[in-house]
């Protein structure tokens, strides 16, 4: 069976107006074919509020997105209550259950990890990684985080810059979402 490595995510949250999500643009097939160097895995949704990024089968996370979609709609933009709700049809509807991905969403209140195991995970950071190359991303997130004054965005981005030059299925493809209050 053919296998698509996943790209990476990365999400960071200082404060309620400087969100950003990011992700690495390569889809890779097998171990050693890059299928695609500009994939976009982040997207705002949910009136522009909620912001997403997914890991895994493209294809898939798509479907999952725009069920999560729907969710929030149906809770009037309720993150949690739409993430858990997506959780739990993921993991018990027989057609969803195959599907292979992991999302991250973010708004002003809450970060969420949504899983096909039923999980929906808050960080206990304000910042989170996720996908092949989420651990180094995680780690560079760490560190930027707690160590500098840099911005969501410029975190998310340095973050995954690393990660890329480290991680053989993440590239320096990078692209961002944010939200963010201007003042």
């Amino acid at each position: 069976m053919i296998q698509f490595h996943s790209t990476t995510i990365c999400a960071v949250r200082r404060g309620p107006d400087d969100l950003a999500i990011g992700g690495d643009g390569q889809v890779t097939m097998g171990e050693s074919a890059i299928m695609k160097n500009g994939a976009k895995k982040v997207r705002k949704i949910y009136k522009g509020s909620v912001l997403s990024g997914f890991a895994g089968s493209v294809a898939d996370a798509f479907t999952l997105t725009e069920k999560f979609e729907r969710k929030l709609e149906e809770h009037s933009g309720n993150l949690k209550k739409a993430a858990v709700e997506l959780a739990q049809a993921w993991r018990s509807d027989q057609g969803m259950r195959n599907l292979e991905a992991l999302m991250i969403v973010i708004n002003k209140e809450e970060m969420l990890v949504i899983s096909g195991n039923g999980e929906v995970i808050e960080p206990d950071q304000d910042f989170v990684a996720i996908g092949s190359g989420g651990n180094f991303a995680y780690a560079a997130a760490n560190g930027l985080f707690n160590h500098t004054e840099m911005s969501a965005e410029e975190i998310v981005r340095e973050s995954l810059k690393i990660a890329s030059s480290i991680c053989v299925y993440t590239n320096d493809n990078i692209s961002v979402e944010t939200l963010k209050e201007e003042k």
